[in-house]
C-alpha cells in the first residue's frame, strides 16, 4: 500500500479521537463552564450536525479544488477547530468550536475515500479504505481513553490541544506524501452534483448504511450499562472490555476491507449484516453469563465495524455509473448516512430502553440490521439486471 494512505490514517485517527473523546469529558465540561450534563451532551450532537452537513454541503461547494489542497485546508481547519476548542471562553463559543470542527470532518471522509481509492489498484480499493479508516478505529482504542485521561488530569482544554497537535502532523504528513496529480473527475456545477440526491440506487445505498449502522447503535449505546447491570462486571472491567471491543473493531474493519476486495462489495455486506444480526440475537442471551458476553462481544467488534469499507465502496463505484461528476459528494452524503444512522440508532435505543429495558435492545437492533440485509440483497439484484458493477482487476 502506497505510504500516502498513513497520511490519510494518522488524518482519521486524529479525527476520530476529537470526534469521541467528548463523551467522555461531558462531565468535565459541564462542571468547568456552569452548564448542564444535557447541555454538554449537545457538544456530541452538534458535532455529528456539522459532519453531516458539511459531508454533502461542502463536498459539492469544493467539487472544482484540487484534492491536494483541499485535504491540506480541511485539516488546517481541523486544527483551527481544536485550537478554538482549546482557547474557548465559554459553553458558545465551544459550540462553535466543535461545529468547525465537524464540518471538516464532513468532507474528510467523503475525498478521503475518493483519494485512497485513487492511490491504489482497482482490487485493492476496498482495504485501502479500510486502512485508512483504522484510524477511526485506533482512535477508539488508544486516541479517546488517552485523550479522556488528559482532560481529567490536565483540564479538558489540554485534551483539545493535543488533539490540535496531532492535526499538524497529520497536516504536514499529508503535504509531504499526498501526491499532487490525483486523479479527479471533471468539474461539474452544483446542480448537477445535487442530481446524486434523484439517484435511487444511490439513495437505496445511504438507506442501508444508516440502516445497517445504526442498527448496532441501538445495543451499543447502552453497552456499558448491560455489562455493569446485566452480566454484572465492575466499572474498571466495563472499561477494559470496551477496549478489547475497540481492538475487536479495527481487526474487523481490515477484515471487512479485504472481503469486500474479494467477494464484492454486496456479498461482502451479506455476509457482515447476516454476522451482525446473528451476534447480536446471541448477545441477548449470553449477556447474563460473563465468559459468553466475552465473547460475543469479541465478535461483535469485528462485525460491527465490518461493513464500513463495503460500503463506501460500494457508493464510490454506483456514483461512477449513475453519477459519475459527483463521486465525492456521493461518498460524502454516505458519511452523513453513517452519522444519521448514530444519531437515530441511539434515539431509538433510548425509547426501547425506557419502555422495554436493556435487555431489548440487542434483539431489536438485529431486527433492523436485518433490514438492512434486505436492502442489501434488493441491490445486489438490481445490479445483477442492470450492467454489473465494475471486476476486480488481476494482475
Amino acid at each position: 500500500m502506497p505510504v500516502a494512505l498513513f497520511a490519510l490514517t494518522l488524518s482519521a485517527f486524529a479525527i476520530g479521537t476529537t470526534e469521541f473523546v467528548i463523551v467522555g469529558l461531558v462531565p468535565t465540561i459541564a462542571q468547568d463552564l456552569g452548564v448542564s450534563l444535557p447541555s454538554a451532551g449537545l457538544l456530541v450532537s452538534l458535532y455529528a450536525l456539522g459532519v453531516a452537513v458539511g459531508a454533502p454541503v461542502l463536498t459539492a461547494l469544493t467539487g472544482r479544488w484540487n484534492r491536494k489542497h483541499l485535504l491540506l485546508a480541511l485539516m488546517a481547519l481541523f486544527v483551527l477547530g481544536n485550537l478554538l476548542a482549546w482557547r474557548a471562553p465559554g459553553y458558545g463559543s465551544l459550540i462553535l468550536a466543535r461545529v468547525l470542527t465537524g464540518l471538516a470532518h464532513g468532507v474528510f471522509f467523503s475525498i478521503g475515500s475518493t483519494i485512497a481509492t485513487g492511490l491504489v489498484a482497482r482490487e485493492k480499493e476496498a482495504s485501502a479504505i479500510a486502512i485508512m479508516f483504522t484510524g477511526l478505529t485506533v482512535a477508539l482504542v488508544t486516541g479517546v481513553p488517552l485523550g479522556t485521561f488528559i482532560g481529567q488530569s490536565l483540564g479538558w482544554r489540554a485534551t483539545f490541544l493535543v488533539v490540535s497537535l496531532l492535526g499538524v502532523l497529520a497536516l504536514l504528513g499529508s503535504a509531504l506524501l499526498v501526491p499532487r496529480n490525483l486523479k479527479q473527475p471533471a468539474p461539474a456545477r452544483l446542480g448537477q452534483q445535487l442530481a446524486v440526491l434523484a439517484q435511487p440506487r444511490l439513495l437505496l445505498v445511504y438507506a442501508i448504511t444508516a440502516i445497517g449502522y445504526g442498527g448496532t447503535f441501538i445495543a451499543f449505546t447502552y453497552l456499558a450499562a448491560i455489562l455493569e447491570q446485566e452480566t454484572g462486571f465492575a466499572a474498571d472491567t466495563v472499561s477494559l472490555l470496551l477496549l478489547v471491543y475497540g481492538v475487536s473493531v479495527a481487526v474487523g474493519n481490515l477484515w471487512g476491507g479485504r472481503l469486500a476486495d474479494r467477494l464484492g462489495p454486496v456479498r461482502a455486506l451479506n455476509i457482515v449484516f447476516a454476522g451482525l444480526a446473528l451476534v447480536l440475537l446471541v448477545f441477548t442471551f449470553s449477556a447474563g453469563h460473563p465468559w459468553a458476553a466475552v465473547l460475543t462481544l469479541l465478535l461483535w467488534g469485528a462485525f460491527a465495524f465490518g461493513n464500513v469499507p463495503g460500503l463506501q465502496l460500494y457508493v464510490v463505484q454506483l456514483a461512477g455509473r449513475y453519477s459519475p461528476r459527483a463521486v465525492d459528494l456521493a461518498s460524502g452524503l454516505n458519511i452523513a448516512a453513517f452519522n444519521l444512522g448514530i444519531a437515530l440508532g441511539a434515539w431509538l435505543g433510548g425509547l426501547v430502553v425506557e419502555r422495554g429495558g436493556l435487555m431489548q435492545t440487542p434483539w431489536i437492533g438485529a431486527l433492523v440490521v436485518l433490514v438492512a440485509l434486505l436492502l442489501t440483497r434488493l441491490s445486489g439484484a438490481l445490479d445483477a439486471r442492470g450492467d454489473a458493477l465494475p471486476a476486480p482487476r488481476t494482475r
